[in-house]
């Protein structure tokens, strides 16, 4: 059977490195990195996307600083709100929790947070930089993946990796980091002609799809590690006959566990990563903020 990568426990390794860090930063500029949290409306799942980034922040001894705003929050009351974060020097750290509600720009919102504080890794300056290799805030699900694998197999160089799925927010930035670790990479999406076959090549497969139990053994070479970022709510029929609501990967888990060499499970995989390289990214941001500012 595939060893489990278990992110809760990794998070928990790379939330302890940025408790420590945090306190040294506070020790030595006299404040702690600062990570403000905007949410507009009250979308449930939102709601409790913001509450764990709160929670986690607090626990690694960061500054939270949340931002509660009404759904029929205007464009420019939103954008005035960012300019100020931006302009605010206890603040390192700007994420504006996506999806917005449809009457607002998310594009100008993005490209309205300072790229030196987008700790989401969405800015086109961060996309642009990642892209070529140079310094940037990356993306938190990608460096997650990226954090999991080299733990697992350490040096990544020379092994193929295939990543399903073509989004800004996954795919494209996991590719550009596969890219720099020396990997050879193949993206599939909706597109590909085959994308089985291209699947069964990869000694790495990450599946970032949004499709519940898409990818079973059949898409797996025998011995890979696949990664699993999708999160996905379906309904089962449960032992009592009724209707039970289950969370779900990309990859249909039970199939493809027997066949790979580790594998992320859903929940307890990348999701916990995410928060945690959010908070990695905070402290990064709050480091160079302060060197440019030459305190």
């Amino acid at each position: 059977m595939a060893i489990r990568i278990d992110g809760k426990v990794i998070s928990a390794q790379v939330l302890d490195g940025v408790a420590s860090d945090a306190a040294a930063f506070l020790d030595s500029y006299g404040i702690k990195p600062g990570l403000a949290v905007v949410l507009v409306g009250e979308d449930p799942a939102s709601q409790v996307y913001v509450r764990n980034k709160i929670a986690r922040a607090t626990e690694s001894g960061l500054n939270s600083i949340e931002h509660r705003l009404p759904m029929d929050t205007t464009q420019d009351t939103l954008n005035q709100l960012v300019a100020d974060l931006n302009a605010d020097p206890a603040v390192h750290g700007i994420l504006v929790q996506l999806p917005l509600p449809a009457h607002l720009d998310e594009e100008q919102i993005i490209a309205a947070i300072s790229p030196e504080k987008d700790v989401d890794g969405f800015h086109p300056v961060n996309v642009g930089a990642l892209s070529v290799g140079k310094e940037s805030l990356v993306p938190c699900t990608p460096q997650g993946c990226m954090i999991m694998l080299e733990q697992v197999l350490g040096d990544l160089s020379g092994k193929h990796a295939v990543v399903v799925g073509r989004s800004n927010i996954v795919g494209k930035p996991m590719a550009a980091l596969l890219l720099q670790a020396n990997c050879s990479v193949t993206i599939v999406h909706s597109r590909t002609p085959n994308p089985q076959a291209l699947a069964q090549q990869g000694d790495i497969l990450v599946a970032a799809v949004g499709r519940p139990e898409m990818i079973g053994a059949d898409w797996i070479k025998p011995g890979a590690t696949v990664i699993d970022v999708g999160i996905n709510v379906i309904e089962r029929v449960g032992p009592s006959g009724g209707t039970q609501r289950k969370l779900v990967g990309d990859v249909d888990y039970a199939a493809v566990e027997p066949v790979a060499y580790a594998i992320t499970p859903v929940p307890g995989g990348v999701g916990p990563m995410t928060i945690a390289c959010l908070m990695k990214n905070t402290l990064v941001a709050a480091r160079r903020l302060q060197q440019m500012s030459g305190v």
